[in-house]
């Protein structure tokens, strides 16, 4: 088989819309990711507008030059749509209408359509542009860590810039069409460019919407479903990288005091309410580089990274009153306090951090159990571990 524009444009027919069928699938086992679908509209519009270039010279030239364009310009358009729907941001449909029409009303003007280097320059700007715009889209959303985000952001910048190059070429080189119009090296290339993008982005587009999903999932198994706050085993893993950081650091263990009387009195609904304002209250008053998280129940444990054990312990205090503080003016009668175990470890300290760890949350356990025996509502630190002399 010649490898010719001809052939290309049949491969590239059949290619595109499979690709777009297996957006559609993939769509179909995730309807709550509406960027499948749209980019599988957006590759199906693009076989269809492959197709009716592949009849140039059969059908009539307003059919395959000028609706077989306006198609291809809707279907980068709605490439761009997808993106947005990706980044959750609303469609815009209005400036894939305007480049259309544009591109429709040009096509009427007969000098226009008539001049092949008009048509690709207004054809190659539109395509573009929305190629551009896609990749501004993805850009935008570059706080969200996906891996493949780069690669897609330069794969649309490289395809924005292969679509312009071809408007300063138009002038310096004219395309010729005779004496058949499919038989063009600008069409071939066209079509090696088109075959490979169209692998490229649905690769790419397949890796965000896989990374993404992998990384809602990775954050649901570290969030306590009820309070937004770190898991147990999310608290435990973060916990232990942080010791093998070096510094001082400080556990702090929270239990709400009375919590099951709360429960029985004003029913679970209430108790989740103080869990949750509990955990929005501490969490806005702790520093940045602090690791808060549920262990179970009405526990709590946060460890604190550079402070003294003066400070950490004036931190706990400041903690503790503020919960205090927390009122509600429909149940007056509602009154939480919590109390806090605190144990201190240091720098200097050389066992692995699991160990590390462990002998923290034991500390801090059994200073929490103090406070819990001393009348509760109040702070316990841990005694200071004894240094072993050599």
């Amino acid at each position: 088989m010649l490898l010719d524009a001809s052939t290309l444009l049949l491969v590239t027919v059949i290619l595109t819309f499979m690709v777009g069928s297996l957006f559609l699938l993939s769509w179909s086992q995730a309807r709550h990711v509406h960027a499948l679908a749209i980019w599988g509209a957006a590759h199906i519009t693009g076989a269809m507008a492959s197709a009716l270039l592949s009849l140039r010279g059969i059908i009539p030239d307003w059919a395959s030059i000028g609706v077989a364009n306006g198609v291809m310009i809707g279907a980068y358009g709605l490439i761009w749509i997808g993106t947005r729907a990706f980044e959750g941001r609303p469609a815009r449909l209005m400036p894939i209408a305007v480049a259309v029409v544009l591109w429709s009303g040009s096509c009427l003007i007969p000098a226009f359509f008539t001049s092949v280097p008009a048509r690709v320059m207004l054809a190659s700007s539109l395509a573009g542009g929305f190629c551009l715009l896609a990749a501004r889209e993805i850009w935008r959303a570059r706080a969200e860590p996906l891996v493949s985000r780069y690669p897609g952001v330069a794969l649309l910048l490289l395809y924005t810039v292969a679509y312009w190059i071809r408007v300063p070429l138009a002038i310096a080189a004219p395309p010729q069409t005779q004496p058949n119009p499919l038989q063009t090296p600008w069409l071939t290339i066209l079509c090696l460019a088109g075959m490979l993008f169209t692998l490229a982005i649905a690769f790419v587009f397949m890796s965000l919407t896989k990374e993404r999903a992998e990384r809602l999932q990775r954050l649901a198994a570290d969030t306590d479903a009820l309070t937004g706050i770190l898991s147990r085993r999310a608290f435990v893993a973060r916990a232990e990288t942080a010791l093998t950081d070096g510094g001082d650091v400080t556990l702090l263990l929270f239990d709400l005091d009375h919590f099951k009387r709360i429960n029985d009195v004003h029913g679970h609904a209430v108790g989740d309410g103080v869990l949750v304002g509990f955990c929005h209250a501490v969490a806005a008053l702790l520093p940045g580089s602090a690791i808060f998280g549920r262990m179970g129940g009405e526990e709590f444990a946060c460890l604190l990274r550079g402070l003294t054990p003066e400070d950490a312990l004036a931190k706990a205090e400041f903690l503790r009153r503020a919960v205090a503080r927390i009122a509600v003016s429909e149940l007056p009668q509602l009154a939480i306090s919590v109390s806090i175990g605190l144990a201190t470890a240091e720098a200097a300290a050389s066992a692995a951090p699991g160990r590390r760890l462990d002998a923290l949350l034991s500390r801090a356990d059994a200073a929490l159990y103090r406070a819990k025996r001393n009348g509760r509502g109040r702070t316990e630190p841990a005694p200071r571990p004894l240094r072993r002399v050599a």
